[in-house]
């Protein structure tokens, strides 16, 4: 074994050695009554483990079939053991940092192109408009295959980075589009994309519609602009709403409790628990509701998860919405990204979080007040099929709008909005 290899040993031993020694001192200040013999295990196992880590290191330098580089090996160490701890938790390096950090500000340097996993290919849900891939051509449905001429094989997070790229620069895109007997290929230019998560769009007099697809930095905004847009177009207000967490994997926590604000005039949002005072929170809303206490139905399936879960979860616990659709993904915690001092980030679970009604939902996820037995056409089906109106493309849209409807009817003959009990079959 290399001298360099035992200096690097030497030194993770004598860190985690040092590191536990500091948690050991701290456990037995707290526990001065523990017993001798027990104080004394709890002091030697630290070091345990962190000589089986140096043994099984050493083992993997001198023994495996080929030769592993120092900084791979440890990286690879970190990232099992941040990734065993939950799905959701990883160890990041220095580019899947920024590739959170620009996912979640609004505003990237890419191709503008939204794409998705679509039965093991990577998917064109919608170029974004105006965006260098909505010049080029590029259109839902198309399959990417190629970037710079390197098969993705299916890897959206690869396909993702490698769209992106310093403005002004140029990307290949090999794909292949329903029809056409040849691939075609895009060379697209990067720009600055200013990219929004909200769309919306009148369904009938009086009734609006506001898609979210993921929660950014920009959300909230967006979603308030979009609906003064439809009270605008609808003299002044509105009847009803249709909000879209349809496959929305969520994002950031604050956008989606600013969201669920939006419809609220007072209680609690979402509150959580964890082991630092940091992690332990309670989030309310605060007065003025943007469709002034309109009816609302929120649509939800498999792919509605964490903060778009805590928005339905919410809305529904309030008695403000009806959920319709599909059970939610399950996802009730919180995860913390903490940028490292040499590079990277860490991005670990940090708190579990509870509806207004105190449910986990961790595993679980929300049954909608309506269920709708079978699930829609997927987004890529949905998109494709862009040139038909929403309401004749989407029956969970339109179904949404005849229970707006429904509301109404039973509000304008004396009963209130009805609860979610008077409205299910």
């Amino acid at each position: 074994m290399s001298s360099h290899s035992r200096t690097l040993i030497a030194l993770i031993a004598g860190s985690l050695f040092g590191f536990c020694g500091a948690l050991t001192s701290g456990v037995l200040a707290e526990h001065s009554s523990e017993p001798a013999h027990h104080a004394a295990d709890r002091a030697i196992l630290p070091w345990e483990e962190a000589s089986l880590f140096a043994e099984v290191y050493e083992r993997i330098k001198r023994d495996y079939v080929e030769d592993v580089d120092d900084h791979v090996l440890m990286e690879r160490a970190l990232r099992g053991m941040v990734t065993a701890l939950d799905s959701h938790s990883a160890y990041l390096d220095s580019e899947e940092f920024e590739e959170i950090r620009l996912s979640t500000m609004g505003s990237y340097p890419g191709v503008g192109i939204e794409v998705v996993p679509d039965d093991g290919t990577v998917k064109v849900l919608r170029p974004i408009d105006g965006s260098p891939a909505q010049r080029a051509g590029l259109k839902p449905g198309d399959e990417i295959v190629r970037i710079d001429g390197v098969d993705i094989g299916g890897d959206l997070a690869a396909a993702t980075a490698r769209m992106r790229g310093a403005s002004g620069s140029t990307v290949k895109l090999t794909v292949r589009r329903k029809g056409e007997a040849q691939l075609l290929e895009f060379t697209v230019q990067r720009e600055q994309v200013e990219v929004t998560s909200v769309a919306a769009e009148t369904l009938e007099p009086g009734y609006g519609y506001v898609r979210i697809s993921t929660f950014t930095e920009t959300t909230a905004d967006d979603v308030s602009h979009a609906i003064l847009r439809l009270k605008r177009n609808n003299n002044g207000s509105l009847k009803g709403l249709v909000l879209d967490l349809r496959d929305n994997p969520g994002g950031v926590l604050e956008a989606g409790v600013a969201v669920a604000d939006d419809f609220l005039e007072s209680g609690v949002i979402v509150t959580a628990d964890g082991r630092s005072p940091e992690a332990r929170f309670r989030m309310d809303a605060t007065p003025g509701d943007l469709i002034n206490g309109a009816p609302l139905v929120v649509l939800v399936n498999g792919g509605t998860a964490s903060a778009s879960e805590i928005v339905a979860g919410a809305l529904k616990d309030h008695g403000r919405a009806l959920l319709l659709g599909r059970k939610t993904y399950g996802k009730g915690s919180v995860q913390t990204v903490m940028p490292l001092a040499h590079g990277g980030a860490l991005k670990i679970t940090t708190s579990r979080y509870f509806t207004p009604s105190g449910a986990s939902i961790q595993g679980v996820g929300l049954v909608p007040d309506v269920l709708e037995a079978e699930p829609g056409k997927t987004a890529v089906a949905q998109a494709a099929r862009s040139a038909l109106p929403l309401l004749k493309r989407d029956s969970d849209v339109r179904a949404g709008l005849d229970m707006l409807k429904s509301r109404g009817v039973l509000a304008q003959r004396g009963s209130g909005i009805p609860s979610a009990r008077n409205l299910v079959p």
